[in-house]
């Protein structure tokens, strides 16, 4: 019997403790500091939208790599030090678009520049919002944001391995980090539908259409004339540096193209692809292929799971004066 009392002990304060953390987000969390936050942001993400396209999926990727190290802290902005390599200067981390950075930075001066707001709404909290921006901005919908994140104290490229999706994960090994971070099978598939925006790096898509393996060197699941395309695009001795769309028919569009695109065998990478081909997550694929407002809606959802990832409160947090920097 003491054992069954301590087991249950045990299990609700770590249920106490994954709930507390996010019980303190809430949407209006700034109504009485800085009423207008969500307002300066947007205004601010829109003009640097404008300047340049690649904000969008910039912005989107960043948050995502934030939220999956340590949870969504905004670790990811701090900058490396002669003492400390940070999470941004990981191997995994380095194709981070500049873009994403510059879009909390510019965000964050125009709060500061009103003088109620400054210092007064966490890096954490306005890459959460520029995030829901740039979704609508690109024809996504737009959604209401919990707010009430602190920043995180800590951030170390040693943290960063194993806890990123890679290109050629199958849906097992997806579905274990998605799980780790208390998502679910159907987030995954939501989750990685943000690839309807956005360009991945040539090199990075070599092993499908050039080396698969001993018998064949092309991916057979690659669709013929998608192949054709990639290698169009692609030539084996092309700059590394090279990028190309993720989505091949709709690439400036939040839509539910990119489910539509795995069913004709066009996903650019493997951990696209085989959404479609394991029996798991295909039919969630074909649905949202033929339903882009349950899919726009499933998106939401999942979003607003992967904003309550690791926040930081209390002790475990602060507001930082300079996003990219511990202060």
């Amino acid at each position: 019997m003491v054992n069954k009392t301590n087991l249950l002990l045990l299990l609700l304060s770590l249920f106490l403790t994954l709930n507390l953390s996010s019980a303190q987000l809430r949407r209006n969390f700034y109504a009485g500091s800085c009423p207008n936050v969500e307002q300066i942001v947007r205004n601010a993400v829109q003009k640097k939208v404008q300047q340049t396209f690649t904000t969008i999926p910039a912005t989107l990727r960043l948050y995502f790599h934030d939220c999956f190290v340590n949870g969504c802290d905004a670790s990811v902005l701090i900058a490396s030090t002669d003492n400390n390599k940070a999470e941004k200067d990981h191997e995994e981390n380095l194709s981070l678009a500049g873009d994403g950075f510059d879009t909390v930075i510019k965000a964050k001066e125009a709060l500061d520049a009103v003088p109620n707001c400054r210092n007064k709404v966490s890096c954490a909290d306005i890459l959460t919002i520029a995030t829901r921006d740039v979704v609508n901005l690109a024809g996504g919908p737009k959604y209401d944001v919990e707010l009430g994140r602190l920043d995180g104290l800590s951030s170390t490229a040693a943290s960063v391995g194993g806890k990123l999706p890679h290109p050629t994960d199958d849906v097992n090994k997806l579905t274990s980090l998605f799980a780790k971070n208390g998502l679910s099978l159907n987030d995954m598939i939501a989750l990685s539908g943000a690839h309807t925006l956005g360009f991945a790096h040539c090199t990075k898509v070599f092993d499908r259409i050039y080396t698969f393996n001993k018998t064949t060197k092309v991916d057979p699941t690659v669709n013929k004339d998608y192949v054709t395309e990639l290698k169009a695009s692609c030539p084996q001795n092309i700059d590394p540096r090279v990028a190309i769309n993720m989505d091949p028919t709709t690439p400036r569009q939040f839509d539910n193209v990119y489910y539509k695109n795995l069913q004709q065998g066009k996903g650019l990478f493997t951990s696209d692809q085989v959404l479609f081909e394991d029996r798991r997550s295909k039919p969630t694929v074909d649905l949202w292929a033929s339903n882009g407002q349950l899919f726009n809606q499933a998106f939401i959802n999942s979003m607003i799971k992967l904003g309550r990832v690791g926040v930081k409160t209390g002790s475990n947090g602060n507001i930082r004066r300079d996003c990219g920097a511990f202060n």
